[in-house]
């Protein structure tokens, strides 16, 4: 498929996307979710990538969904293009390997919600990060009043989706919303360098570590801990041993090594 939306970039297993509507603030529209499932089940595909980062081009990361494309829609459409967001947000979830957002400005609406779906949110000094669809008498419609308790708090989860406040990157540190906050100039260095490190890591261990800290969150304490145990079992004679043994032997790991689970 020929994007016209999203532009990507490769390197030593990483994959780059950069949502390119600079001149809509990258706001969300229907194309855009069309092109991010193709661009997402081809990533599953491909078991040679090591982690996935995104991000926006210009002043905003995204700036909400495209209201020109909503104001005309009755109910059951409007219903119909939320679930259509909700699953694609979903699917960042379900790829085995680690979505980082790097968030460069504006992260507004579904701007914020995309940003929530990812796993890890590194984020620009100069961003700021809302829910103002209160300010349009709307709620947030890709599982932002879902998401963001579960990654800011109740209290901070209100506070935002009631007022429909902006928040500054420093805000959304101590929330827990972002992991880190970083000068605009140094955003996709350092999200490149988080990157590669963990995709230095057994790749194995990795894919697992994502499964299980998202299912414990879905099944409770006692399940997550029975699927850690049994997840964690898997690696011995794997990938985990090739690392005991690297680590004993002071050497580097060689995860080209390991058998297939």
């Amino acid at each position: 498929m020929d994007y016209q939306i999203l532009k990507t970039a490769e390197a030593d297993g990483i994959l780059t996307v950069t949502l390119s509507r600079p001149k809509a603030l990258n706001a969300l529209n229907s194309l855009f979710f069309k092109e991010m499932d193709d661009l997402i089940a081809s990533v599953a595909r491909r078991p040679e990538l090591k982690a996935l980062v995104i991000t926006g081009e210009g002043k905003a990361f995204v700036a909400g969904a495209d209201i020109a494309e909503m104001v005309g829609m009755n109910s059951a459409e409007g219903s119909a293009f939320s679930k259509a967001g909700q699953a694609t947000f979903n699917s960042f979830e379900n790829l085995e390997i680690p979505v980082i957002a790097a968030v460069n400005g504006f992260a507004l609406g579904g701007g914020c919600e995309l940003a929530m779906a990812c796993d890890i949110r590194i984020a620009s000094s100069a961003a700021k990060f809302g829910q103002p669809e209160v300010n349009l008498g709307l709620v947030p419609g890709y599982a932002g009043t879902q998401r963001l308790p579960r990654q800011a708090g109740l209290g901070n989860a209100l506070y935002m989706l009631l007022t429909g406040d902006l928040i500054s990157a420093e805000e959304a540190l101590r929330m827990g919303l972002v992991q880190k906050v970083v000068e605009p100039d140094q955003l996709m260095p350092e999200v490149i360098k988080l990157a590669q490190k963990i995709a230095s890591k057994g790749p194995k261990a990795v894919r697992k570590a994502k499964k299980l800290a998202r299912a414990g969150l879905l099944s409770g304490f006692e399940k997550g801990c029975d699927l850690e145990a049994g997840e964690f079992g898997t690696l011995f004679g794997n990938e985990g041993t090739e690392g005991m043994k690297a680590f004993l032997e002071k050497r580097k790991p060689n995860w080209t090594m390991e058998k297939a689970i």
